[in-house]
C-alpha cells in the first residue's frame, strides 16, 4: 500500500492535468471537499463490498455469507476499480481544502497507485506460506465472526458451503505461480501441510470452525440450535475439511515439487525488482539493502555493547558466557503455560497506570491476553497483537506463544508486553480506529515501518518511566532491540546478498541469547515475507531520530506528550509524511 510521496503526487498532477473534469475550475472549497470525501466514502465501501473478510473483521456483517473473489479475474477487476478511483481522486483539485482533506487524499493516492505498481509482480500467485495462508486465515476468521443471532450463523454455514471454490481459486493462482516461477521455497511449504493436518485433525465437532457451537446466544430457540449445529458440522464434514484433504494433497504431489531450493526471493522471476519493491513497501524510505544491511550492523554493534555492560554488573566478563548462562538459568524459563501469559498481563497492567505521564490521548477500547490457537502456535512468533473491532464489541488481544513454553526466554517479555500491548500496538491502533473527522480508510491503514517501528519504540518507553527494574528483564529489552537490528542484516543477507538459511541462523545465533524456537521460526518468517521485518527497526529509528530532532529545536518547550499525541493522532503514516508533519509541528511550537 505504500510508495513514495514524489511518485504519487506526480501520478495525481498528471491526472489533473489530463482528464477534463469540472471540479478543476470549482472555487468552491466546501464543494470540492465534500465530492472528495463522497469518494472517500465510495472507496471504502467498494474496499469492504469486494473484501468481506475485512468487513468481518471490522465487526460489519453485511457480507458475512461470503468471501472475496481470489482468482486472478478478481484481482484484475480490483485493480480496474482502483485505476477508476485514480482518475477521480487526480480530478479533485485540493488547493484551499483542510490538511486533513490533503493527506487523505495524498495517502489514497499512494495506495492506489502502489496496487498497480504492485500488479508487475503478481502477488497473488504465491498466495500460501507457513506464515500466511488461506489455510490459516479461515479459521482465524471464524475466531472473530460475531455470533449473535441466527442470521449470523445462516450467514456462516453460507460461507462454510463456499470453501471448496475458495480453495479451488487459490490452487489456481498457485498453477499460475508455478508456470511463472514464483513459488515458496519447498521446506516452508512443508510447514504448510503439518498446519494443514493440524487443522483437521480433531473431529468436527471439536475443529476450530466448529467452536460457535459452543456456547448459543440468548434468543435463539432449541430447535434452532439443533438446525444450524446439524448444518455447521454437515458443512464442517462435507466441504471444509475435504478441501484442506485436497489442499493436503495438492501440495504434497503439485505445489512442492515445484518449490524453489532457494530461501532467498532473489531465486524468482523478477525477484531482484521485487525485493526492492517490498523494501519501499516495508520501510517507506529511499534505502538499498545494502544501506539497510550496513545500519543493522551498526545496531547490533551498540546494542552488544550496551548488552555487554549488563553482563558485566552481573558478574560476566563476556556475552556468549551470560548468554549461555542465560539459556540455562531456569528462573528466566517459564513453568508453565499460565505463567507466561500471567507475566504479559502484569506488564501490560503496570504500564496501564503510567500512560498519563506519556500521552494526552488515551484509547477506550479494551485490551485481552490470550495464548496463540494450538492449530498455529508451532510457526507463530513469541507474540502478536489483534486488533478488536471500531464498535468496541471485541477487545484488542496480545495473543501469547505458549508452545514449548520450558524453552523459552522470560527475559524478553516485558519489552515484548508494551510492544504489542500498551504503550504499543493496542494503544496506536485503537485510538486509530477512535479517530474522528477522516475517512475509514486512514483509521485502518497500516505502514510496516510506522506501526512496528511505534510498537518498537514503545519497548524504549517503558525504560524512560522506570520500568526494566530486574536487570534481565533490562537485557531481554535490549535482546529484543538486538533482533530487530539482526532483521537488518539477515533479511537483507538472504534476499538480497543471497545468503543460505544456515547463514541466518548462525548470526542469530552468533549475536544474541534468543531461544532456539524462535530463530527457527523467526528466519522462516523473512523467507515467507521477504522485506516486512525491516519496518520495525527503521521505524523506530526514524522516531527517535524526529524526536531527538523536536527536543533539540524546542529545548524546554518540547512536551512529550504532545510529540506523541502529534505522532498517533492522524493514524498510520508512512515515515516520509510523518517526518514533514513533524517538522510542520515544531515550526508551530517555536
Amino acid at each position: 500500500m505504500l510508495k513514495s510521496v514524489l511518485r504519487s503526487i506526480a501520478v495525481a498532477a498528471v491526472l489533473c492535468s489530463t482528464v477534463p473534469n469540472a471540479l478543476h475550475a470549482q472555487a468552491d472549497p466546501v464543494e470540492r471537499s465534500r465530492t472528495l470525501n463522497a469518494l472517500f466514502k465510495e472507496y471504502w465501501e467498494d474496499l469492504l463490498l469486494h473484501s468481506p473478510e475485512t468487513a468481518t473483521y471490522l465487526g460489519d456483517k453485511r457480507y458475512n455469507d461470503r468471501w472475496s473473489d481470489y482468482s486472478a479475474a478478481g484481482v484484475a477487476d480490483q485493480l480496474r476499480r482502483e485505476r477508476e478511483f485514480i482518475e477521480r481522486l487526480g480530478a479533485i483539485d485540493t488547493k484551499g481544502l483542510s490538511d486533513q482533506d490533503k493527506l487523505s487524499a495524498e495517502l489514497l493516492m499512494r495506495s492506489l497507485v502502489d496496487d498497480q505498481e504492485s500488479a508487475r509482480f503478481k502477488e497473488w500467485e504465491m498466495p500460501v506460506n507457513q506464515f500466511n495462508g488461506i489455510h490459516t486465515s479461515l479459521p482465524q476468521l471464524v475466531a472473530v465472526t460475531p455470533f449473535e443471532n441466527v442470521k449470523d450463523y445462516d450467514d456462516y454455514i453460507k460461507r462454510l458451503n463456499g470453501v471448496p471454490h475458495v480453495f479451488s481459486q487459490v490452487m489456481e493462482d498457485m498453477d499460475a505461480g508455478i508456470r511463472d516461477g514464483r513459488v515458496p521455497p519447498k521446506f516452508l511449504l512443508e510447514k504448510v501441510v503439518v498446519q494443514v493436518n493440524a487443522i483437521i485433525a480433531p473431529k468436527p465437532e471439536d475443529s476450530p470452525f466448529a467452536a460457535c457451537l459452543k456456547k448459543f446466544p440468548a434468543g435463539v430457540s432449541a430447535e434452532e440450535q439443533k438446525r444450524i449445529h446439524d448444518a455447521v458440522i454437515d458443512a464442517i464434514t462435507k466441504q471444509v475439511y475435504p478441501s484442506y484433504q485436497r489442499f493436503e494433497k495438492y501440495l504434497q504431489t503439485t505445489y512442492i515439487p515445484k518449490g524453489r531450493t532457494e530461501p532467498g526471493i532473489w531465486a524468482i522471476t523478477d525477484g531482484d525488482a521485487y525485493y526492492k519493491f517490498r523494501i519501499r513497501q516495508s520501510v517507506t524510505l529511499d534505502k538499498s539493502p545494502d544501506e539497510i544491511h550496513n545500519i543493522g550492523l551498526a545496531e547490533v554493534k551498540r546494542d552488544e555493547a550496551e548488552m555487554l555492560a549488563i553482563a558485566k554488573k552481573l558478574g560476566f566478563n563476556d556475552l556468549k558466557t551470560f548468554n549461555a548462562a542465560l539459556k540455562k538459568n531456569p528462573k528466566e524459563h517459564p513453568t508453565s503455560k499460565a505463567q507466561l501469559v500471567d507475566l504479559y498481563k502484569k506488564y501490560i497492567d503496570q504500564m496501564r497506570a503510567k500512560l498519563p505521564e506519556l500521552f494526552g490521548t488515551l484509547p477506550k477500547a479494551g485490551l485481552e491476553v490470550q495464548p496463540v490457537p494450538a492449530y498455529m502456535e508451532k510457526q507463530q512468533a513469541a507474540a502478536y497483537y489483534q486488533q478488536g473491532t471500531p464498535d468496541g464489541k471485541r477487545p484488542g488481544i496480545v495473543f501469547v506463544n505458549t508452545y514449548n513454553f520450558a524453552d523459552r526466554s522470560l527475559a524478553d517479555v516485558e519489552a515484548v508486553a508494551y510492544h504489542e500491548g500498551l504503550p504499543g500496538h493496542h494503544l496506536q491502533i485503537a485510538i486509530a480506529q477512535e479517530l474522528t473527522g477522516v475517512p475509514e480508510f486512514r483509521k485502518q491503514s497500516y505502514y510496516t515501518a510506522y506501526t512496528e517501528g511505534w510498537g518498537l519504540y514503545s519497548e524504549r518507553l517503558g525504560k524512560e518511566v522506570g520500568f526494566y527494574q530486574d536487570p534481565y528483564s533490562d537485557y531481554g529489552r535490549l535482546e529484543a532491540d538486538i533482533w530487530r537490528a539482526i532483521r537488518l542484516v539477515v533479511d537483507t543477507g538472504v534476499h538480497s546478498k543471497h545468503w543460505t538459511r544456515q547463514q541466518m541462523v548462525d548470526f542469530f545465533r552468533e549475536h544474541s541469547a534468543i531461544d532456539e524456537t524462535n530463530i527457527q521460526s523467526e528466519v522462516d518468517r523473512y523467507i515467507a515475507w521477504p522485506a516486512q521485518a525491516l519496518g520495525y527497526k527503521m521505524g523506530q529509528l526514524k522516531l527517535i531520530e524526529l524526536r531527538t530532532r523536536s527536543e533539540k529545536a524546542l529545548g524546554p518547550k518540547f512536551d512529550i506528550r504532545k510529540f506523541h499525541d502529534l505522532v498517533i493522532d492522524s493514524g498510520a503514516l508512512p515515515l516520509d509524511v510523518l517526518d514533514k508533519r513533524v517538522d510542520d509541528w515544531i515550526k508551530s511550537q517555536e
